[in-house]
């Protein structure tokens, strides 16, 4: 027959309860009613209990008769943790039995409730267990503990270092990772210390100064920027200090966020160096120009002084970069570059972009100063460049302008040293020369001629005259297409002057595609089969697909290739030797001739005739016109004679405008000849009879044109 289960009095579990916490075995206090209480005897056995003790773990009474084991009776519960100094208690024991000692254990049920249970020895041998369902607590604990870590988390890898130290002695009470990998030490080697032991002295003053000053005014203190010596040496840092009060409202802690700014720092200064500074050479751009300009200017107003500007152009640059390749042009110009800044020492220098350059010369009277600065230019270029085992030599074009004698604005100043910088260019590069009035006026002619030759070109102004060409015994074989500009206020523009603005600005592609397929145009309506001569611009070969071009304008005009001769000068095979040569090649396998103008005035002309297969040398006018005046013109006129009948390679005579001329080529077999003996440029109206097409009435304005 079973023991009779006799409740236990809830004042003996009290007393039982009180006499486990006096003992220190006790983790939770007791809440009266609401402890469970259960008596077990030295084997662990259920003595006896009070309903708490089941409802808490969910039995009902049947279960917890006497002599059930505890282990029975809550098979399921786990240990979460032990406050006793016990092995055997710590091993997990079931409800801490045994071992003689009190101490207290947490447990969770098999709903996951937290119960806590104090274990008291008794002297009989047998237990006292108080059992206190703390399971809101340990959810509380338990979530605090989750926003103790997460905010801890937080504060670590906050990027900022930030410090918290007490507000008597200013010892560091917390760090966070970004404050330990600025000082080079674990967060426990830090805690406890001062700023005197951790930074130098003078360092250590300026922080401790900034947390004397923070508890004296009460309020938050912006750190400006200061250096700080750290793991990785010394650092800009920037931050804040606050103090913050304790329970009474006194000044508890002072929390210090300093950010090491560094590399941002760093960053800011690349970013404003690169916007003023030219990525190729590292040199001043046009940006920081302007800017040294209007101050130079300013500066200059002032003091009553004069300074110059100084436009810089790197000659034949271009063919570096076709020849050699746009990576050899960018050392050339880093070259360059450190070159005249070694030299010009007292001069600010920038670079605008590609082979352009400028040079403000503050220093020194004026204009002997800019003079000065111009030769010592010129000297830099006089030693080659020497890149990827190639040597490389240029010349070099200044142009300058005096403050405030030229211009007493950034405007002015520019225009007059880029006219100055022209003038030097058109008068043979490799020169300095300094602005002179009418170098603006005409510039700024040329300019005003560029806009109109646009519009010309556009509007179609442009006609096309055409002169003879004969044979040494007079008859006609072709003729030679010229472009005229009939300018409504200017008049007739020769091509000599519209010709090198229409080079220099980039409108010789239009207009020499225009000149070539209207001169085949007209030459294809011919009768009779005759030769159309059309001069070839260096330009043209630089840019586009001039081959194309040409046998796209012949299919277009139905004109045989072979009555097709392009006209080249030298100046087509020095700006690129290789690709004009190629170019040339190519003509020629569409079956068009090719004849070299102006014989005898280039450097190279006997070598060209080696390098390429002309159809035809053309003798300059110059030699012709002093035939009987001068005897060096005589004999170089008989020796290119000469020279194309052992090349078997015919010669024409150009400037012919005399019997004795046609005399003495007839004399020495020149082969044809062409000048105002032959016939006038006219429109082709008036050679009708030569072409096989009928005689048109005479414009008025072409006649006055051919005169």
């Amino acid at each position: 027959m079973a023991e009779q289960f006799i409740p236990l009095r809830q004042s003996a579990i009290e007393v039982r309860c009180a006499d486990a916490r006096k003992d220190g075995a006790a983790c939770c206090g007791h809440a009266g009613g609401a402890l469970g209480l259960c008596v077990l005897d030295a084997q662990g056995r259920l003595l006896n209990c009070n309903p708490r003790f089941a409802e808490i773990y969910g039995l009902s009474p049947e279960q917890v008769t006497p002599g059930r084991a505890v282990t029975e009776l809550l098979p399921d519960n786990k240990p979460l943790s032990s406050c006793s100094a016990n092995p055997d208690a710590r091993s997990g024991r079931p409800l801490g039995v045994g071992g003689g000692q009190s101490f207290a254990q947490l447990t969770q049920t098999r709903d996951g409730r937290v119960v806590c249970v104090v274990t008291q020895p008794m002297p009989d041998g047998s237990w006292i267990a108080v059992h206190d369902d703390i399971t809101a607590r340990w959810q509380e604990e338990q979530e605090r503990e989750r926003t103790r870590a997460f905010f801890d988390t937080v504060i670590d890898n906050i990027p900022t270092c930030l410090f918290v130290e007490d507000a008597q002695e200013f010892r560091l009470l917390l760090v966070n990772k970004a404050a330990t990998a600025f000082l080079g030490i674990p967060a426990e080697a830090a805690l406890g210390k001062n700023a005197y032991d951790l930074l130098s002295k003078e360092e250590a003053d300026h922080v401790t100064a900034h947390d004397r000053e923070i508890l004296q005014s009460g309020n938050s203190v912006v750190l400006g920027e200061h250096w700080i010596h750290g793991s990785r040496g010394a650092r800009l840092m920037s931050g804040k200090k606050l103090v913050i009060p304790g329970a009474d409202g006194a000044p508890q802690y002072v929390l210090t966020l300093a950010e090491d700014i560094t590399e941002r720092r760093r960053a800011e200064e690349q970013i404003a160096h690169m916007a003023h500074h030219d990525p190729l050479t590292d040199m001043p751009n046009r940006a920081a120009f302007n800017q040294r300009l209007a101050f130079e200017i300013e500066r200059s107003k002032e003091a009553n002084k004069s300074f110059a500007l100084l436009s810089v152009d790197l000659d034949r640059f271009k063919e570096v970069n076709d020849v050699f390749g746009h990576g050899v042009g960018d050392e050339v110009l880093r070259q360059f570059s450190r070159r005249v800044s070694a030299l010009a020492e007292n001069v600010f220098l920038a670079r605008l972009g590609g082979d352009e350059f400028m040079l403000i010369a503050a220093e020194g009277p004026q204009p002997s100063a800019a003079a000065a600065v111009s030769d010592g230019l010129l000297s830099v270029v006089e030693r080659d460049f020497e890149v990827e085992g190639s040597r490389i030599r240029l010349g070099l074009s200044v142009g300058v302008a005096i403050f405030p004698n030229d211009g007493t604005d950034a405007t002015t100043l520019l225009g007059n040293a880029d006219a100055a910088l022209y003038r030097a260019k058109v008068e043979g590069r490799g020169l300095i020369r300094f602005f002179e009035p009418d170098m603006d006026k005409r510039l700024r002619e040329r300019r005003a001629l560029q806009q109109e030759l646009r519009h010309a070109i556009e509007r179609r102004q442009f006609t096309v005259f055409y002169q003879p060409q004969a044979r040494i015994d007079g008859e006609i074989v072709g003729f030679e297409a010229l472009a005229r500009w009939q300018h409504p206020v200017r008049g007739d523009i020769p091509p000599g002057v519209f010709i090198p603005v229409a080079e220099e600005s980039g409108l010789m592609m239009p207009l020499g595609e225009w000149i070539l397929r209207e001169s085949c145009r007209e030459a294809a309506s011919w009768t009779r089969p005759l030769q159309i001569a059309v001069n070839l611009s260096p330009v043209q070969f630089q840019h586009g697909d001039l081959p194309a071009l040409v046998h796209t304008i012949l299919l277009e005009t139905g004109l045989p290739a072979g009555r097709l001769e392009l006209e080249i000068t030298e100046g087509v095979l020095i700006d690129d030797f290789n690709r004009a040569i190629s170019i040339l090649r190519r003509l020629k396998a569409l079956g068009v001739r090719i004849a070299m103008d102006d014989f005898g005035t280039g450097y190279s002309s006997l070598a060209y005739l080696q390098a390429f297969p002309f159809d035809k040398i053309k003798i300059d006018q110059t030699f012709i016109s002093n035939l009987g005046h001068n005897p060096q013109a005589t004999a170089i006129v008989r020796a290119v004679i000469g020279l194309g009948r052992g090349l078997k390679l015919p010669v024409a005579a150009e400037g012919v405008e005399t019997a004795d001329q046609l005399a003495f080529l007839a004399d020495e077999t020149c082969d044809e000849v062409q000048g105002f003996f032959i016939g006038r440029p006219k429109p082709i109206q008036h050679y009708s009879g030569l072409t096989g097409k009928p005689l048109a009435a005479p414009d008025p304005a072409d006649a006055a044109q051919a005169r």
